[in-house]
């Protein structure tokens, strides 16, 4: 077989293995890849921003909400189908995003992360104010996506075969992550793409190259923005029900741990971050009746699952920053370089 046939058998490999997931495992597990694809996505726009434009941004978390009240509102409030909501609600985010991107023309490093955190809390006090839209403090419940006989809160079942109501949510998800990569695989070749990297390295040296460097910040914040209000608004709905509380400046960090821990300004990384923010904790969870040091809430246990995974998380932030900035992406990519040259060293 050629290079390029092998390589079009592991995708096609890759994408059976990924569709067909969720039919092997039980609910619990279903949910967690639901969740960490979900992730994945709005992970993915925060490194557009982050990642390859340079940009800190710890407010994340209030686009995500955005998404998810705009979603909620066309789909929940008018009615609109789902293939008008979740891609409105991307539309919504995207256009606080311009809002907001200005502030990076003037800002950056510490003080555009300081910047954001105050996002953070202006967001939540506006979700808790505008009721008509988010239901206030008590939280308000979303609709499931439905495609003509579609419908997500019930399932679907075609022939002998019955999709499940996650079943149907993870296809969903993926395609839209799958989508996201796509469009971001696309991004970085392009003449945008490029002028991002290099206002990433060196605003001064980008401007002194031509780049338009104000127009290519606030549209990373737009392309930012638009992903984690689909990411929102698809969380929402999979949750049925959300508060203006789960909107904070947490649910930042952990993008931010996302993208540090995957691999910042790689393709994969955001989805190898998800796997670890979101299912390192959901199998601690699993696993913690037979490991006697973890509470389960249950008593026992000498820490706590999410203590623990805290703690974690902390120290493998300190490993990859010291050792392996590049995240699990670049410690693959070093660990095959040491495999070739041994190979090729080899008698």
């Amino acid at each position: 077989m050629s290079r390029r046939q092998r390589r079009a058998l592991a995708v096609t490999v890759l994408v059976i293995a990924a569709v067909a997931l969720p039919f092997g495992v039980n609910a619990y597990w279903r949910a967690t890849f639901v969740f960490i694809l979900i992730a994945a996505l709005g992970a993915l726009g925060l490194d557009v921003l982050t990642g390859r434009t340079g940009q800190i941004s710890l407010g994340h978390a209030f686009f995500l909400g955005a998404g998810a009240y705009a979603g909620g509102y066309l789909g929940g409030n008018l009615h609109l189908n789902a293939v008008v909501w979740i891609p409105a609600a991307g539309v919504a985010a995207g256009i606080l995003g311009a809002l907001v991107g200005p502030t990076a023309l003037r800002l950056r490093g510490l003080y555009l992360a300081i910047v954001t955190i105050g996002l953070v809390f202006i967001g939540q006090h506006i979700f808790v104010n505008v009721t008509a839209i988010s239901g206030g403090p008590g939280g308000r419940a979303l609709p499931a996506p439905s495609f003509g006989p579609v419908n997500f809160a019930t399932g679907y079942s075609i022939g002998g075969l019955t999709i499940s109501h996650d079943e149907l949510y993870y296809l969903l998800a993926l395609l839209l992550l799958a989508l996201g990569m796509l469009y971001v695989r696309n991004l970085e070749r392009s003449h945008l793409g490029r002028a991002m990297a290099a206002v990433r390295e060196r605003e001064l040296a980008a401007a002194v190259l031509g780049v338009h460097v104000a127009r290519t910040k606030v549209t990373a914040f737009v392309i930012s923005s638009a992903m984690a209000g689909v990411a929102g608004a698809m969380y929402a709905s999979y949750l049925g029900f959300v508060v203006p509380t789960q909107w904070d400046l947490l649910l930042s960090i952990e993008y931010v741990v996302m993208i540090v821990v995957g691999g910042m300004a790689s393709l994969w990384g955001p989805l190898l971050g998800a796997v670890f923010v979101i299912g390192f904790p959901a199998l601690l969870q699993d696993v913690s009746g037979s490991l006697p040091f973890l509470s389960n809430g249950l008593g026992g246990g000498v820490i706590s699952v999410s203590d623990a995974s805290a703690v974690i998380y902390g120290g493998l932030l300190i490993v990859f920053l010291l050792i392996e900035p590049r995240g699990v992406v670049g410690l693959v990519t070093r660990l095959r370089t040491l495999a070739t040259r041994r190979r090729a060293a080899a008698p």
